[in-house]
């Protein structure tokens, strides 16, 4: 509207120079914010009906919308001659006539000659004819704008062997535009928007209840983070497309008829019969026009045939009782009625004329369809059992890039029809990437086939590392590495099973865990309670990863690595007591790992749990555990923590000086109080056995050479002076700390320069910062195990 360049002819009329020219049409001058006045010249031809930018152009400023092509990209070749449309927009364009959607749509304004034509091929006919009147651009035939493959072409001989155009020839200047354009997925041509009839659902009248029913927490969006996905659609929700042209979904359900409600119709002889003059005068009153019909909804066909009594009601005898029947297309609606009516004019038999009515030929939306399926799944509308009992549901698990797709159209929908929220949790989970953050691509090579994989390392495997990695909101970085590891875990649980039967540990449904009396057993006891207490706290704060980790830790870092080595002394011991409450409190435990591993690994917790004793039930039946803290023994749990952590920092000092793990060492005591002196007594046997101890010394002072192990209570030391060559030991700790150093110096400076940060993909920078984090820890541990020689030395 600002550019000075147009304004005294703002309001004229132009023509398009495309056509006959006596019938050339006359289009007006417009202005409106849309142009950019510094691209090209600032001025633009719109066509309103083949462009989203051109059609809200058209619309603020009341343009006819003209569609120009069919549904294959070819130049209509339907209605009438180009001279009468053309003569029709002529008066519209100089307000002399005005015309509705239907009639617009139907005005076909594509000269004759190019009506049926490919659009690429009437596009070169359209530059030609402009260029042969004189009324395009000319530019050398090697200007840069014309693109270097155009340019190149002209100056090369054509497919007939004649010569090309030299470079100071002159051509049509039609610009090579890097623009973009949609492309089809399969095809891959490109898209052109078409205006045509579909089906709208006005979301701004369904929008609101489903926007508070997430402000005020009727329905949670974990993690939280996804709550602006979902406002940042619904509050700037546009009118939502339902009907698709395809081949398959369900059909929309929707039959239309014939409107006749221009019938003009007078009774000449009052007989309430029909002459062929009356015929005439009915038929000729009619516009029919495509998009004018009228149409009803229902479930089927005998539903919705009784409502078109809207129709045949307002028309005269013997119309009105024309019966209603269902034809395939409008097409053959046409063909139906004129032949009934032409029946009738023979026989005067108003059984014989006929309403035909046709089921829109769209399907739904998929995400319409799939919309309903809280609700749908369950037997709605009717009132179903099903539908009392599970809707509304408590929780969808979805992912993110499907949160305004199918989440908010599921909570629009189901608020709309039954005033329920379909869900009362919606959990969000991550994208799978590979082990170094990127998105798995076929062109990178980077997929990993979750069918492949469970070929190699088995479903268990796989189904424990997307679980363990599944942090809330945070993505999986998924390596082959990561589920190998996890399939040794599935091994660890079967050898432990395989040991509890070798032992003869057998399910006893007499026992009460409550009522062992060994601490170890005990101590088992209490970390398998709060193994489930844990378990199902991260279960119910959808903490997934907590959960799986937590029982990783528990079956592998208590069962496996501890209990079952607590548990050897206990099976030597000939007490048969102790050696009966043992088992029986092992086959507990194992069976306990089965259940909660049972969700997250079926398939070897189902087996073993058949393997181990003949059951009543499948694992997959059987009861979730409910107990808790009346399992939990702290005066157990807190002395074999004090244990396993000298057992632990015995068998770090021993890695970190090399001694060799074969070697027997010798422990000292010092200083140790009542409590820590009642612990080692107890359990001395174990911890010898462990910790590879030749013998236990109480003493005053620890010699030189020795390094020292703080515990609750107390202080031990390990004399290794002579078992190691601690100058050695030394000289290649301090090289491998050298080594680390300058790794280190690399890493460190890559991560400060700033335009690594800024040119490196996320994925890259993430890597090097997790490198740098491992190097820290390793140069860490370097530093202790070298205070720990100069302690001895």
């Amino acid at each position: 509207p600002d550019d000075e360049r147009y304004t005294s002819i703002v309001g004229m009329l132009c023509e398009i120079p495309v056509g006959p020219k006596e019938h050339r049409r006359l289009i007006p001058i417009i202005t409106d914010e849309y142009p950019d006045p510094t691209f090209g010249s600032g001025a633009v031809k719109i066509t309103g009906a083949h462009d989203m930018n051109d059609y809200g152009v058209a619309k603020r400023n009341n343009i006819p919308c003209y569609r120009l092509m069919d549904t294959k990209a070819h130049l209509r070749d339907d209605g009438a001659p180009y001279a009468e449309a053309a003569a029709i927009a002529q008066a519209v364009a100089n307000g002399e006539q005005e015309l509705g959607e239907m009639e617009v749509d139907a005005l076909n304004l594509v000269p004759d000659h190019l009506r049926g034509l490919d659009r690429f091929v009437a596009r070169e006919l359209v530059i030609a004819e402009i260029t042969a009147e004189g009324l395009a651009v000319l530019t050398r035939a090697d200007d840069p704008r014309l693109g270097k493959p155009r340019a190149e072409a002209r100056s090369t001989e054509d497919d007939g062997g004649r010569p090309g155009l030299g470079p100071d020839d002159l051509v049509p200047l039609v610009e090579s535009k890097l623009i973009t354009q949609p492309f089809g997925d399969r095809s891959k041509v490109v898209i052109e928007p078409m205006l045509t009839d579909q089906w709208f659902v006005d979301t701004a009248k369904i929008v609101e209840p489903a926007l508070e029913a997430v402000r005020t927490g009727r329905t949670k969006i974990i993690p939280e983070q996804h709550r602006k996905v979902y406002f940042h659609w619904l509050e700037n929700i546009e009118p939502w497309t339902i009907s698709r042209q395809l081949w398959w979904g369900h059909q929309i359900p929707v039959w239309y008829g014939f409107d006749l409600g221009r019938h003009g119709y007078v009774d000449d002889e009052g007989d309430n019969a029909l002459d062929q003059v009356e015929m005439m005068r009915i038929l000729d009153s009619q516009a029919l026009l495509k998009g004018e019909e009228r149409h009803h909804s229902a479930a089927d066909f005998a539903a919705v045939s009784v409502q078109f009594t809207d129709v045949l009601a307002g028309l005269p005898a013997p119309l009105n009782f024309a019966r209603v029947v269902e034809v395939n297309t409008r097409d053959e609606a046409a063909h139906v009625m004129a032949a009934s009516l032409a029946e009738y004019t023979v026989t005067q038999n108003p059984t014989d004329l006929l309403y035909p009515v046709w089921r829109d030929p769209d399907v739904l939306d998929t995400w319409f369809s799939s919309g309903l399926w809280p609700i749908g799944t369950l037997g709605w509308p009717e009132e179903t059992d099903a539908l009392n009992r599970y809707f509304p549901t408590s929780t969808l698990i979805s992912g993110f890039d499907i949160i305004f797709f199918w989440v908010a159209r599921m909570m629009m929908m189901q608020l709309a029809v039954t005033g329920e929220v379909p869900f009362h949790d919606v959990y969000v989970h991550a994208l799978v990437r590979d082990e170094k953050g990127r998105k798995m691509s076929k062109s990178i090579g980077n997929v990993l086939d979750p069918l492949e994989l469970i070929d190699e390392y088995g479903a268990d495997a796989v189904r424990f590392t997307l679980t363990s990695m599944a942090a809330m909101g945070r993505d999986l970085k998924l390596s082959k590495d990561r589920i190998q590891g996890y399939r040794n875990f599935g091994t660890k649980l079967w050898n432990a099973a395989r040991f509890a039967e070798m032992n003869e540990c057998k399910p006893n449904p007499d026992f009460a865990p409550a009522t062992v009396t060994q601490t170890v057993n005990k101590w088992i006891v209490t970390e398998t309670a709060r193994a489930r207490i844990a378990h199902d706290e991260a279960l119910d704060n959808y903490r997934f990863n907590d959960a799986a980790n937590g029982l990783y830790a528990f079956v592998w870092g208590k069962v496996c690595d501890w209990y079952l080595e607590f548990a050897k002394p206990l099976f030597a011991s000939g007490d048969e007591a102790v050696i009966a409450e043992t088992r029986a409190t092992m086959a507990w435990v194992i069976d306990q790992c089965l259940i909660l591993l049972h969700p997250t690994m079926p398939f070897i917790t189902e087996e073993l749990w058949g393997e181990i004793a003949t059951r009543d039930t499948m694992l997959v039946h059987a009861d979730w555990p409910t107990y808790g803290a009346e399992l939990i023994d702290e005066s157990s749990e807190k002395e074999m923590s004090w244990v396993i952590n000298l057992i632990e920092g015995i068998r770090s000092v021993r890695a970190q000086m090399h001694v060799p793990a074969g070697l027997k060492c010798q422990l000292l005591q010092s200083d140790l109080d009542q409590a820590g002196q009642g612990a080692f007594a107890r359990n001395a046997a174990m911890i010898e056995r462990l910790a590879r101890l030749s013998e236990v010394t109480p003493t005053d002072t620890f010699p030189k050479g020795t390094v020292t192990i703080a515990v609750d209570g107390g202080t031990f030391g390990l004399p290794i002076a002579d078992l190691i060559d601690v100058a050695e030991e030394k000289a290649r700790l301090e090289k491998t700390l050298g080594k680390l150093g300058k790794e280190l110096g690399g890493l460190r400076g890559r991560l400060n320069n700033p335009k690594f940060a800024e040119s490196a993909p996320p994925e890259v920078v993430e890597e090097t910062q997790a490198n740098l984090a491992a190097r820290e820890e390793e140069e860490s541990r370097i530093k202790a195990a070298l205070e720990r020689l100069a302690e001895v030395a």
